[in-house]
């Protein structure tokens, strides 16, 4: 495996990792990272998740080459570059498949990960997510597609095509219908923060309450009224100020 390609966030240890979303690069966070960190005191690390952004591409063809247990590799990957990186003792703060990531990474090393903060995660599969990634395709396929060019923007011709139907095949192949890691939830031992916004269209409060019932550590929901799939971008100061809190409890 190839090493990915870190943005840092300067401020002392321990470090706030930041993980991207299905469609996702380090660079779409916007001011978010900074303005977190900064108002919890600590440094940053984002990130480019093999594919994604500044990071090397996929081999093989735009079509076929996605994978049912992307989600278990990318934790296992994490895992190895805090490693790499001498990471010790984070708060991992995903989002969307990012948080499942988070979770996962807790779940296989409980001992290196100090918290996890979870952003529209997901743990089992829901029609309205489904419906949600039928919609995107739909938008990635229209002409003059706005979504298209963002994701040219971020990752680059070489990626883009890659990256969006590497993620939407896999969700909407038959048999990722049944995919489910709520049975690795009882080995997350970190605190777990779990933020759902209430508009979300990719999900519902039923993966939050999943979350917060199972994990083995401590855990708290925070459901944002007014709030997309994104809160960090839709509500930044309530989920800001929701994880200075969680933090310090740590």
């Amino acid at each position: 495996m190839s090493e990915r390609p870190l943005a840092r966030i300067d401020g002392p240890a321990p470090e706030i990792v930041f993980l991207h979303e299905g469609l996702g690069a380090a660079t779409m966070w916007r001011g978010f990272p900074d303005a977190l960190c900064a108002a919890l005191g600590r440094g940053g690390i984002l990130p480019d998740r093999r594919g994604h952004g500044t990071a090397p591409p996929f081999d093989g063809p735009v079509r076929g080459g996605h994978r049912l247990d992307y989600h278990e590799r990318e934790a296992e990957a994490l895992i190895a570059l805090l490693e790499r990186e001498r990471i010790v003792r984070p708060i991992l703060f995903g989002h969307s498949d990012g948080g499942t990531i988070a979770l996962l990474a807790a779940a296989l090393a409980p001992d290196r990960i100090a918290g996890c903060v979870t952003e529209a995660a997901h743990v089992f599969v829901e029609e309205v997510t489904l419906a949600g990634i039928r919609d995107a395709v739909t938008a990635y396929e229209a002409p003059d597609s706005r979504l298209k060019a963002a994701l040219l923007r971020h990752h680059g011709a070489e990626r883009a095509d890659k990256v969006f139907y590497r993620w939407a095949d896999a969700w909407l192949s038959p048999p990722f219908a049944a995919w489910n890691m709520e049975h690795r939830l009882p080995e997350v031992r970190c605190p777990v923060l779990a933020i759902q916004g209430l508009d979300d269209e990719y999900g519902t409060p039923a993966q939050v309450r999943a979350i917060v019932d199972q994990v083995a550590g401590r855990s708290e929901p925070l459901l944002i009224e007014n709030s997309g799939h994104a809160p960090h971008l839709d509500s930044q100061d309530a989920v800001i100020d929701a994880v200075r809190t969680f933090a310090a409890a740590l």
